[in-house]
Parts: structure tokens; C-alpha cells; sequence
């Protein structure tokens, strides 16, 4: 028995030296024969024979052979299991854990009992954050945690400050938003807003609005009422 598991764990050893010296290959070949590049952040085997995953900043996917001779892009679909997996790595790798967020940095827009929860990165100034917060007016039961993220601007930075800053975020954002209502001049400490963009800077997220669910899934971009609707039923917390 003590010769079969000897055996074993050596033949784990020399797989994992090979996969490591296949992946430092890969990575050397990609950046001779390709010196514009983007930085490698992480080299992985997937499921099909001979194909790895190079995942650059902001997890993009691509694909390569054993050598780095080939690239390729998405999506990898598993026909057998009907599975895109380029999809669910990168669902995976996008994953925030909603229960981890700041809070602390954000406020609540609170309709009806709002019991089922959802957090946005947004800009003041984003078209699509509005046409969101017109949605939002469709949707009950809801508590919405707002982190503000100025990406487009001086005047969006001017904004958030002054959102952050005034007496009742919740109904001066939402003036803002719906009715177009600026914000009125107010100053205080808005460190929370530089800690926002430095959250979403280093989670990727790079667009407004970008939604986190309570079971770390996130939507980039503008949803409409029923996909919007349809996420938070689906949504259960980990």
C-alpha cells in the first residue's frame, strides 16, 4: 500500500513539473513571438486535450496550444454537457461577494419592504444608469445599495460629492436621476468615493452601471425591469 501511494504522489509530482513547465513555456513563447502582448495574468489547463486558457487583465480569455503557437478566441462551448465555458469562467472570475461589499461606502434606495437587495456601481451623469433608475420605478420589494463611481468627468466627480455630501442622499440621487434635479452644493468627507473607484478598479469593473446580486453574480450594463425582475428572484445569497 505504502509503495502504491509512493507511487502515486510521485506521479502527481511530475504532472504538476510538467504542467508548470508547459504553462512557463507558453508564456515565454507568447511573449517572443508576440511582444505586444497584453501581460499574462494566469495560464490554465481546460478540459479539452492540448488547449489552455491565458487569461489577460480585466479576465479576458483567450486560448493556445501546449506550445503558445496558436491563439484563439472565445467562446469554448462544451457541446456534450451544452455548457459555454468561456462564459462561466468568466461569470466566475467576474464573481464580487455581495456580502463583503463596503457598505459603508454607499447609501439606500429602499422601495416598498425591501427585503430582496442589489447593489450598483454607478455615475450621476450615466445615460444608462438613468434609464436603470427608470426600470427601478417598475420594480418593488427592493433595497438598493449605490456606490458611487465618477468615470465620466470633473463634473461627475463634482456630483457624487455632492450626492454623497447632502443630508438625504437617497432623495437628492433619486431628484437627480429621475427628475433631473441637480444636486445641491454640500461638502464633507468624500473619501468614500475615491475608496469606490479603487474597489471597482480592482474588480473590473469598468463600466456604469455594473449590478451585484446577493449571490455575487453581476450584470454589466443597463437591464430592463423583467431581466431585472427575473435576477432578483433568482438571486439567493451564498
Amino acid at each position: 500500500m505504502k509503495r502504491i501511494r509512493s507511487l502515486a504522489l510521485g506521479l502527481l509530482a511530475a504532472l504538476s513539473l510538467h504542467a508548470f513547465a508547459q504553462e512557463a513555456a507558453i508564456r515565454k513563447n507568447l511573449a517572443e513571438r508576440l511582444p505586444n502582448f497584453p501581460p499574462i495574468e494566469e495560464v490554465t489547463k481546460t478540459p479539452f486535450p492540448g488547449l489552455w486558457e491565458v487569461r489577460l487583465s480585466g479576465n479576458q480569455l483567450l486560448y493556445t496550444d501546449d506550445a503558445g503557437t496558436y491563439v484563439l478566441g472565445g467562446p469554448l462551448i462544451d457541446t456534450k454537457n451544452k455548457v459555454n465555458l468561456t462564459e462561466a469562467r468568466t461569470e466566475k472570475l467576474n464573481a464580487i461577494a455581495f456580502k463583503d461589499l463596503p457598505f459603508k461606502d454607499s447609501f439606500k434606495l429602499v422601495k416598498g419592504k425591501g427585503t430582496r437587495q442589489v447593489a450598483v456601481f454607478e455615475d450621476p451623469n450615466c445615460g444608462y444608469c438613468k434609464k436603470l433608475h427608470q426600470e427601478l420605478t417598475r420594480i418593488d420589494d427592493v433595497t438598493i445599495h449605490v456606490f458611487l463611481i465618477p468615470v465620466l468627468g470633473p463634473d461627475s466627480v463634482d456630483k457624487s460629492h455632492r450626492i454623497w455630501c447632502a443630508k438625504d442622499r437617497a432623495k437628492t440621487y433619486s431628484d437627480w436621476m429621475l427628475n433631473q434635479n441637480p444636486p445641491a452644493e454640500a461638502k464633507c468627507d468624500v473619501a468614500a468615493i475615491e475608496r469606490n473607484s479603487q474597489l471597482a478598479a480592482s474588480r473590473g469593473i469598468n463600466g456604469t452601471p455594473t449590478l451585484i446580486f446577493v449571490n455575487d453574480k453581476r450584470a454589466p450594463g443597463y437591464v430592463p425591469a423583467e431581466r431585472l425582475e427575473a435576477l432578483l428572484q433568482d438571486a439567493k445569497p451564498r
